[in-house]
Formats: structure tokens, C-alpha cells, sequence
């Protein structure tokens, strides 16, 4: 019920957007600016420590990340004085002001913030007089993880992704998987593994090659420390083509502490960010019906070096890929030493 609020709450902004936005583009603002907010929730309790030290060694320091993300409790910061709050006690100031506090995220947000396009966006907010407007309105919810936590939040980015996809008429199942049907996955994949997986000090390896938001490698990364062992060493990786999903997954991983460097942006075919990397769990929901052709070129080239490629097997049909799929996910299962790959995926 509380995740139903929040994302019936935060859809509110798409009255705002209405006469100046496609209903296909509410996502380009909304997305990014829940992401914000979520990211200004987080880093609040902190935020006058983290801001005093960057005063005081910011010049006199060489690299003062390390000394930040200590202040801030988390991977990542903000060097900016300003929060949403503040921001709104200057209206005549708001774009310079924001932009402002956008820069003063710490580098690995940068990427995020740039995927997002959220500069432009804020450009455009100002030049049709909504910036002040719709950071008003995220101002009036809190999205701190002690009210909304990480696995409440993951339901709520799906919830609005559900509804751009109504709006837009596109196919919802492009760009995430309900949790009920990876949990349901995740059993399957893992259920003749408990054994193995309860051994003390156990490191599990997980990849998704179309992660979308990164639900199925945080449920697979829960299934395994809440009901097989608590103890294990779970290492999340993924990649993903859609640069706001692409931006949704990683700043969730930066949040829940995991290593966001593990997921790669672009094609898993073409720029495989994981090259030679095995895994222990594949788990996906590839975007069926999808044609590679912008990918073509490089799946011939490789698909021409027979054994030694990924897709020596066959290439299918331009207009769906769900075959590459299949075979670049086999081409990270671990060789046949004693070490054993489960995939499981939807069809």
C-alpha cells in the first residue's frame, strides 16, 4: 500500500508536465527527479558534515573522496551547501542553484546524472517556469530509506515505469519483470543449491546481461542471504542499453552499498562490458522481438569465428534476438571444471 502511495503520489508531476511534455516523455523528468530526491533523502542526516569537511580540506587535498564518502556514510556525496529544501528559499535563483547542487555529486553519480540528460531537462524546466514547481512538489514527500526501504523502493520505480509504459502504449515487460515472477525464477534457479550455498564464507557470483532496474539481481542477492545463508559473499553484475534504466539501476546499487562499478551500460552484444567474466547464476528477461540490426555488423563478424565467438551456434532472425541472448549468457557459464552455471530465463 505504501509503495502504491508513493508512486500515485510522485505520477502527481505529470500534471505539471502535461501541456509542455508527450505523455511518452513525463519519464524524462519524473525518473530522474525521484532519483534526486531519493539520493537528497539519503545523504540528509549527513549533509552538514560532509559539507564543512569538503570547506575544509576540499583544496588542501589531492583527492578528498575517500575522506567524503567517510562523512557521508555512504559510496558517494554531495559537496553542494544546497538540498532540495534550500533550493526553494531562492525562486529567482532555482536553475542556477540546482545546477549547482547537481554538480556537487560526487564522480560516480556524474554518470547517472548524465544518462539521465538531467541538465537539459532543468533547462527546459526552468525555460517553461516548472522547475520550482516540480522540485516543489518532490520536496513534499520523504524517501529516506528508514520510511521507504531499498526493496520498497525498487517497487516503486517499477510502478512508474508501468505507467509511462500505459502512457506511451509501449510493451512494460521491455523494461522490467514483476517480483512475484523472479522470485518465482530465483526458487528455481537456486533450489538444488542450498547445500553448496550454506558453506561458510560462500562467494556467489550473479549476472543479469539485460538488468533493466536490477530487480532480479537484488531479489536473487536477498533469496540468498535471507533464506539460505546470511554469511555469503554475494557479488552483484549486470548491463544494460536503456540510458534510464541504465542510470535507475545503478544509483539503487550505490545506495544499498553495492559495487555499481559491476554494472556496464550499452549492448551486452556488441560492447560487452564483462568480457571473459564467468559467473555462478544467469538470470534475464531479454527484451523478445527486439531486432539486433544496429548490432548487426559485430554479430556476423563474430558469428563468422565459428567456436571461438559467442554466437557460432546460429544467428536468428534480424527482427528478435532472444537467441544471441541465449548464447551470450552461455558463453558466461564457468568452464567444465567442477565449477557449475544455473541460468534460468523467461520465454
Amino acid at each position: 500500500m505504501k509503495v502504491r502511495e508513493v508512486a500515485n503520489f510522485i505520477w502527481t508531476v505529470a500534471d505539471l508536465l502535461r501541456d509542455h511534455y508527450k505523455r511518452s516523455k513525463y519519464a524524462d523528468v519524473i525518473l530522474p527527479f525521484t532519483v534526486l530526491r531519493r539520493l537528497d533523502c539519503v545523504l540528509e542526516p549527513t549533509k552538514d558534515e560532509v559539507f564543512e569537511k569538503y570547506k575544509q580540506y576540499g583544496d588542501k587535498l589531492d583527492d578528498p573522496s575517500g575522506l567524503l564518502k567517510k562523512a557521508s556514510g555512504y559510496s558517494f556525496y554531495n559537496t553542494s551547501n544546497y538540498n532540495f529544501e534550500k533550493l526553494l528559499d531562492d525562486p529567482n535563483n532555482i536553475k542556477q542553484n540546482t545546477i549547482d547542487y547537481i554538480n556537487g555529486f560526487s564522480p560516480n553519480l556524474q554518470e547517472i546524472i548524465e544518462k539521465f540528460k538531467l541538465r537539459e531537462q532543468i533547462n527546459y524546466l526552468d525555460e517553461k517556469d516548472l522547475l520550482y514547481k516540480v522540485i516543489q512538489r518532490f520536496q513534499e514527500i520523504d524517501l529516506h530509506p528508514d520510511l521507504l526501504s531499498n526493496h520498497d523502493m525498487g517497487y516503486v520505480f517499477e510502478e512508474l515505469i508501468r505507467k509511462f509504459n500505459e502512457q506511451s502504449n509501449e510493451n512494460p515487460g521491455e523494461h522490467f519483470t514483476p517480483r512475484e515472477i523472479i522470485k518465482l525464477m530465483v526458487n528455481l534457479l537456486m533450489a538444488k543449491d542450498s547445500k553448496e550455498l550454506s558453506k561458510p564464507g560462500k562467494m556467489v557470483t550473479v549476472y543479469d546481461p539485460a538488468c533493466g532496474t536490477g530487480g532480479m539481481l537484488t531479489i536473487a542477492k536477498e533469496h540468498i542471504l535471507e533464506h539460505i545463508n546470511p554469511d555469503a559473499d554475494v557479488k552483484l553484475f549486470g548491463q544494460e542499453i536503456n540510458d534510464e534504466t541504465y542510470a535507475v539501476s545503478k544509483s539503487d546499487m550505490l545506495i544499498k552499498g553495492e559495487d555499481a562499478g559491476n554494472i556496464k551500460y550499452g549492448s551486452s552484444f556488441s560492447r560487452d562490458g564483462l568480457v571473459d567474466e564467468k559467473f555462478d547464476y544467469i538470470l534475464s528477461n531479454p527484451p523478445y522481438g527486439k531486432e539486433w540490426k544496429q548490432d548487426k555488423e559485430f554479430i556476423i563478424e563474430e558469428y563468422e569465428r565459428g567456436s571461438t565467438g559467442r554466437f557460432g551456434v546460429g544467428l536468428p532472425r534480424v527482427s528478435d534476438g532472444q537467441l544471441l541472448f541465449l548464447q551470450h549468457m552461455i558463453s558466461k557459464m564457468h568452464p567444465s571444471n567442477g565449477e557449475t552455471t544455473r541460468i534460468c530465463y523467461c520465454i
